[in-house]
């Protein structure tokens, strides 16, 4: 099969558990989820992307390339990677033309570098556990991904794994695997019942030899008595793992402006508070 991805760069991870490691960032097209609330007055819905989408078909030649794409200030910061008014920006890639992109971005043309330090692939979206799930064992046993160490895949926690990918991961891959869970709140926009679901997180959690953390995006108290209480439910389901708050804010300008209140709450409840190092090293653009 192909593999429709939105974009894939070189950057230093920006969230969660591996802050700051040089990552190859694979980003692939697709969610189930839009996001809509982030950035909005608490039950309202942004239309940042429809104003976008708008003016796109309004204006075809104005945006030629993906970073020809604006910020938005609400909603998804990542729209692109799953509005399929946006999928004229998208690459289909056959298998090994997808490897060859992805060593082409690091510093040597492989995953460990002459000097012993590996190269992180993080898998991200949109949401990179739908079906592209059927795509990553043939990926991964590629003969030029042998020298990969570090998996990451970054997702709303709400897709099932499918057996054989399961099974690869927890008994056959030679690379580490942490799985950097970021269920929406209501504050998204997301109702509640669709987005925290506790027996996928487990389905996820007991893969033998993985990492499993949380990380929800927050803006206020409300959304950390959330936090407590969606943590509460995954607990009740087995699963004990570190949980880190961070920052609603796609843009430079609203994330500043909510870092140091996120933080501040975090810290009273005891969570950890995850920076969004890339915004403050790249201000945010596609590509970081």
């Amino acid at each position: 099969m192909k593999a429709r991805v939105c974009e894939s760069f070189y950057s230093v991870q920006g969230e969660g558990r591996f802050v700051g490691v040089p990552s190859v960032f694979l980003r692939m097209f697709g969610c189930n989820f839009k996001c809509r609330g982030f950035g909005m007055p608490r039950g309202e819905l942004a239309n940042d992307y429809d104003l976008i989408a708008k003016d796109h078909q309004e204006n075809p030649d104005k945006y030629k390339v993906l970073k020809d794409l604006p910020l938005v200030h609400t909603g998804c910061d990542s729209y692109a990677s799953w509005d399929p008014r946006f999928k004229k920006f998208t690459t289909d890639y056959q298998l090994d033309e997808l490897v060859e992109e992805l060593l082409s971005l690091t510093p040597e043309g492989k995953w460990t570098c002459d000097n012993g330090q590996d190269i992180h692939l993080v898998i991200t979206g949109g949401e990179p556990l739908l079906g592209w799930q059927r795509m990553y064992i043939e990926l991964f046993e590629h003969p030029r991904m042998g020298d990969l160490k570090n998996v990451t895949f970054e997702t709303n926690t709400t897709q099932e794994l499918r057996d054989d990918f399961r099974d690869y991961i927890g008994s056959k891959a030679r690379f580490h695997t942490t799985w950097s869970c970021s269920p929406k709140l209501t504050v998204s926009g997301e109702l509640w019942s669709d987005a925290i679901k506790p027996k996928v997180a487990d389905s996820y959690f007991t893969v033998p030899g993985t990492h499993l953390y949380f990380k929800f995006v927050v803006a206020d108290e409300i959304d950390v008595d959330e936090v407590t209480k969606a943590v509460d439910e995954y607990r009740a389901e087995g699963i004990d793992c570190p949980v880190y708050c961070m920052a609603v804010g796609g843009c430079y300008e609203e994330y500043q402006e909510n870092a140091k209140k996120v933080a501040t709450l975090a810290m009273g409840r005891g969570w950890r508070y995850t920076p969004r190092l890339h915004v403050d090293i790249f201000g945010n653009s596609w590509g970081t």
